[in-house]
């Protein structure tokens, strides 16, 4: 068995419901095919590069697991016959893994997503805000009046 990851961008118009069931379609594909889904990362919708099917935007999804080699021509193949995906790549991550590796992964990961306690002065997003990211100009200025 082998090991991908699979990023694809649907389109970000679709109704919730119609991108929820392009999800599970995907999650039945791997299943069906004898693949084992470590992780599916939903990033959201994020501004293209380029513009694809006149759209600016696009709807980010990681998906990694592992299968074989129809399991991935079956969900390319599905990606091509759907309009609601605008593009897709996959890579190989690693050419032998077992079962067992697998599922030692969805554990770690299930155990990382669990949520931890925070004491009131630490922030969500770590250290800074995103008001007070430092700004490179302001800096290069401190270096030079010192």
């Amino acid at each position: 068995m082998r090991k991908y990851e699979t990023v694809f961008i649907a389109d970000p118009d679709l109704q919730d419901q119609t991108r929820t069931d392009l999800f599970e379609k995907v999650r039945n594909i791997i299943a069906k095919q004898g693949g084992i889904l470590t992780n599916f990362d939903d990033w959201g919708n994020k501004k293209l590069a380029y513009e694809i099917k006149k759209k600016l935007r696009g709807h980010y999804v990681c998906i990694t697991y592992g299968g074989t080699g129809d399991l991935i021509k079956e969900l390319e193949r599905n990606f091509r016959l759907t309009d609601d995906v605008l593009k897709f790549m996959t890579i190989l991550l690693s050419d032998d893994v077992t079962i067992e590796q697998l599922e030692k992964e969805i554990q770690e990961a299930k155990e990382q997503s669990k949520p931890t306690e925070k004491t009131e002065n630490e922030s969500v997003d770590g250290d800074m805000s995103d008001d007070e990211t430092p700004d490179d100009d302001d800096e290069q200025v401190e270096e030079i009046e010192d």
